[in-house]
């Protein structure tokens, strides 16, 4: 282990302690009324408590629930380059919220129902995928994974259009919003329920990291070394679904902030996941507050859907990633 690499990895908590609180104090000052007004004036504070910090807080959670997604997703099917969005789980549950709109425009339906359907249809989706991709010979795996949430991001964007046909005009609204990601309708509610999976999700993980660390190893060494492989697979997939879909119910599809945050945490960190997985998430977290900051200063008074900026940045990274990783294996 080289020095430069021990000196990164004794940075990782300064790093989680500290960027948080940069990124959204950067996040909260930055907009189209000035800070200082927003502090003085009693509806500048109504801006600043109703809506400015609430749509920052909203993204770090949002960024690092994908990126806490993403981390598992990768460990589970031991694959750098796989992502929530890239292989189906944000269109299925994209799919499931539409549906739920449609619905309630026809006959009102209970706000809960939304993120429960939408929970169903990234984990429908996510199965789907694992099933078509990992079966098989685990040499073609990567190829297998990649056209199976191809194959079913296809048939998310069929679906969501056919929906978008038979929607009302209200109804069609928030299907674009879905479809293009926003956090214009940011709340407190939306932030205490992403609070408490992600509450959720640190009391669980952390002890089952080392199992994720004996996947990477392959099915068979982890087995022998005690894990339940099946079991591992199981909780991943349910907790990717969960945290896909409460993030797709409030924000829309934002994409690959789930692959580009945990690569982040590995060139700092390492493979391991129990010094990846902190660092990913607030990588995550950081990402897009930077991108929903850049999303409404860049045409103000206009506002650009976040999920056009993530993928603006995030396809070259991805493109640049795929490339590495063939090189990688024509060796």
């Amino acid at each position: 282990m080289s020095q430069s690499a021990v000196i990164r990895r004794q940075h990782i908590l300064p790093l989680v302690l500290v960027l948080p609180l940069l990124f959204v104090f950067s996040g909260v000052v930055t907009g189209g009324q000035d800070f200082r007004w927003l502090l003085q004036s009693e509806s500048g504070q109504l801006i600043l408590w109703q809506i400015r910090l609430p749509r920052v807080l909203m993204a770090f959670l949002i960024g690092a629930a994908l990126a806490w997604a993403g981390v598992l997703i990768q460990g589970v099917v031991r694959n750098p380059l796989a992502d929530p969005g890239l292989i189906g789980v944000s269109g299925g549950a994209a799919v499931a919220a539409a549906l739920f709109v449609v619905i309630s425009s026809w006959s009102p339906l209970p706000f809960w129902l939304q993120p429960l359907m939408a929970f169903a249809g990234g984990l429908l989706a996510l199965l789907v995928v694992m099933r078509m991709g990992l079966s098989g010979a685990s040499m073609h795996a990567m190829s297998f994974l990649v056209l199976a949430g191809i194959a079913i991001n296809v048939m998310a964007s069929a679906l969501i259009g056919l929906l978008s046909y038979m929607a009302s005009d209200s109804a069609l609204r928030q299907i674009t919003f879905w479809s293009l990601g926003s956090l214009s309708g940011a709340n407190w509610y939306w932030i205490t329920a992403l609070a408490v999976v992600l509450s959720g999700a640190l009391l669980y993980w952390p002890k089952r990291l080392r199992q994720l660390d004996a996947l990477l190893l392959g099915e068979v060494e982890a087995r022998s070394l005690g894990v339940s492989v099946n079991a591992m697979q199981w909780r991943a997939v349910i907790w990717v679904a969960l945290m896909v879909a409460i993030a797709v119910t409030a924000s829309g599809v934002i994409g690959f902030v789930g692959l580009i945050s945990p690569h982040i945490a590995r060139l700092l960190t390492g493979a391991a996941h129990q010094r990846v997985l902190p660092l990913a998430v607030v990588i995550g977290g950081c990402l897009l507050v930077a991108a929903d900051t850049l999303a409404r200063t860049i045409l103000a008074p206009a506002e650009l859907p976040i999920g056009i900026v993530t993928t603006l940045l995030g396809a070259p990274v991805f493109i640049s990633l795929l490339l590495r990783e063939k090189r990688r294996l024509s060796w």
